[in-house]
């Protein structure tokens, strides 16, 4: 029968190459501006890029993607370039007690006028 051939991971080889990655992405980040390193939308194509080289340098080094070496690397990355944003968290609040009571008594109203018109509709069936 025919044999399979395993191909390990390199990591070492891996871990030579990500620093490549990590690099390439600094340089690219310094083009933007610090004070907007927490909009994704300033930088989104020079992450792409350092997202695809890190999958491209695992592939290569035969190593799956992501694996914990390279999400460790990333974790770096993060840790460097967005280590000062955090996700504002919305307040939600109720709103005020009018507003709560209009918005549940009307569904209550309007389905006791629909039972009320079944009800009315269907004991005058001689119109029907």
């Amino acid at each position: 029968g025919a044999r399979q051939q395993t191909v390990l991971c390199n990591e070492s080889l891996m871990l030579e190459k990500l620093p490549a990655c990590g690099k390439s992405f600094e340089e690219m980040m310094k083009k933007v501006d610090s004070k907007k390193w927490c909009n994704l939308t300033e930088f989104i194509m020079y992450y792409d890029n350092f997202t695809q080289c890190t999958e491209r340098e695992a592939n290569n080094a035969s190593c799956f993607w992501p694996n914990p070496l390279a999400e460790g690397f990333i974790t770096g990355i993060h840790k460097q370039f967005f280590s000062n944003c955090s996700s504002e968290k919305v307040h939600w609040e109720d709103p005020p007690d009018e507003i709560l009571i209009t918005l549940i008594l009307i569904p209550v109203m309007l389905t006791c006028a629909m039972i009320t018109l079944v009800v009315w509709c269907s004991k005058r069936s001689d119109i029907l």
